[in-house]
């Protein structure tokens, strides 16, 4: 006699989708939570996209065309990981600050879906700026620029790692201290980073740490998306880049999970 079962029903994908769903509406109830301050927000990377590139330009003068490129391809990068590294973790550690990360951290969401959800507003917020970057870099320096098919996911994927990595600063570092340090790494990214220039022009030194921290990456990444005819992405830096993604969401989720 054959006895037949009925199927387990599966939970796994409804609760997939409900945390989508859940990451989803977090982002939109952060975006309208900082609707006033989004405006302001766009202002300052159009000024610091259009800054960047006329600061440079008066510095080098008539460049040549490599150098016109990686000026016009440095901009939108800068752009890209200041938002990251400065004003997220700026952000953040003003929420500790004032206690509206704490409250929000009670809500009945899971932590990874409050973390993502962040990184997703941070990520879009960047993006506007990067493109004004790039317009501004082809009118000041009249460079011919050559797309490739994976910019837009190479853009979002600097852009997130880049918040990663200021928000894993300002959960597992003291407010006072994670706010003092971006204001150090906005010197960091603008002078002494192979963004606007090659790396050859650093230091030895300078050059083998640059190897193992995110910032030459992901300069790299988006230099070669915007001018695939010129420049190449190494995979051992994309590798570190991803390096630096992982351990930084991991960093991150843990803090949050720590200080529930």
């Amino acid at each position: 006699m054959t006895t037949l079962t009925a199927p387990v029903p599966t939970t796994a994908a409804p609760a997939r989708m409900d945390g989508v769903r859940q990451t989803l509406l977090l982002a939109q109830w952060q975006l309208r939570r900082q609707s006033q301050f989004l405006p302001l927000m766009v202002v300052v990377q159009v000024f610091m996209a259009v800054a960047t590139v006329v600061g440079y330009g008066l510095l080098v003068g008539d460049p040549d065309p490599v150098t016109a490129l990686f000026l016009a391809t440095g901009a939108p990068t800068i752009t890209l990981i200041t938002v990251g590294l400065v004003m997220v973790p700026q952000m953040v550690g003003q929420s500790r600050m004032e206690g509206s990360l704490d409250w929000m951290r009670t809500l009945p969401v899971p932590r990874i879906s409050f973390l993502l959800s962040d990184l997703l507003v941070w990520t879009l917020i960047a993006l506007p700026g990067m493109a004004l970057g790039v317009v501004a870099g082809v009118l000041r320096f009249d460079v011919d620029l050559s797309l490739a098919p994976w910019l837009l996911p190479a853009t979002v994927l600097v852009s997130l790692t880049a918040a990663a990595v200021g928000y894993a600063m300002a959960t597992l570092l003291p407010p006072q201290l994670a706010m003092l340090v971006t204001q150090a790494l906005v010197f960091v990214v603008l002078l002494f980073s192979p963004v606007s220039y090659p790396a050859e022009r650093m230091p030895a030194w300078l050059q083998t740490a640059h190897e193992w921290l995110p910032i030459e990456p992901m300069a790299q990444l988006v230099r070669a998306g915007l001018a695939q005819d010129t420049f190449t992405m190494p995979g051992r830096s994309l590798v570190v880049l991803l390096a630096w993604a992982a351990a930084s969401l991991v960093g991150a989720a843990l803090a949050l999970r720590r200080r529930a």
